[in-house]
C-alpha cells in the first residue's frame, strides 16, 4: 500500500511540478555553470548505498567537501540558498521515490561518514527506506542554520545534532501511521509554499 501511494504521488507530483523543476534547473546553471543536479551518496534501507537526486545548491564540484555544510558556507551560490531556505533543492529526490530508493515520509537519509558513526540502537533508522521529507525536518528546520560561524560543521552536527536527529527519528518510527504521514506531507508542503512565498 505504502509503495503504491509513494508511486503515485511521486509521478503526480514531478508531473504537476515540471514547470517549477525546469525553472529551477535553469536558475541554477545561470547562477552557477555546471549541471543542475547533485546526486549525493546516501544511506537508504538496509544500510545499501544509493545517489540522492538534489538541485545543486553549491558551486559545481564544492560537493566534493565536506558532506556537512554550516551557515554562510561560501561553497552556496546565491540561489542555492533560496533553494535551501524553501526546501526546493529537494523536489528531484521524488525520482529516488519512483525507483524505490526512497519513500515520501520517513528518516532523512545521512552520508555513509555519518552513518558509519551511528550505534546499534540509532541504526534502527536503516530498517526503513528514508523519506523525502520526515518527522525532524518539520521539527528542526534547516540544520546549517543551527551550526555556528567558525567551527567545523560536520564535527559540530556530529557531537550537538545528531544524535538528536536520529532520536526524533526513531521516536516517530515508533508511533507511525499512515494518517501521521499523510500529515506530515500536507505540513511539509505548507511550510515550502509560506517560505516560497515569504521569499
Amino acid at each position: 500500500m505504502r509503495r503504491a501511494l509513494d508511486i503515485v504521488v511521486a509521478a503526480i507530483a514531478l508531473a504537476i511540478l515540471s514547470p517549477l523543476l525546469a525553472i529551477t534547473a535553469l536558475a541554477v546553471m545561470i547562477d552557477s555553470p555546471g549541471s543542475p543536479f547533485f546526486r549525493g551518496r546516501r544511506v537508504g534501507k538496509d544500510g545499501r548505498i544509493f545517489r540522492m537526486w538534489k538541485f545543486r545548491s553549491m558551486s559545481n564540484g564544492a560537493a566534493k567537501g565536506a558532506a556537512i555544510t554550516g551557515r554562510n558556507d561560501p561553497r552556496i551560490t546565491r540561489v542555492g540558498r533560496v533553494l535551501r531556505k524553501t526546501k526546493l533543492d529537494e523536489l528531484p529526490q521524488f525520482l529516488n521515490v519512483l525507483t524505490g530508493e526512497m519513500t515520501l515520509v520517513g528518516p532523512r537519509p545521512e552520508a555513509p561518514e555519518v552513518v558509519a558513526l551511528y550505534t546499534p540502537e540509532q541504526r534502527a533508522v536503516l530498517t526503513v527506506k528514508p523519506g523525502v521529507t520526515g518527522r525532524g525536518q518539520i521539527e528542526a528546520g534547516e540544520e546549517s542554520e543551527m551550526i555556528p560561524a567558525g567551527v567545523d560543521p560536520q564535527e559540530y552536527y556530529i557531537e550537538h545534532l545528531m544524535e538528536q536527529k536520529v532520536r526524533r527519528d526513531i521516536d516517530y518510527l515508533g508511533v507511525r501511521t499512515p494518517l501521521s504521514d499523510v500529515r506530515i506531507v500536507i505540513e511539509t508542503a505548507t511550510f515550502v509554499l509560506r517560505a516560497f512565498v515569504g521569499k
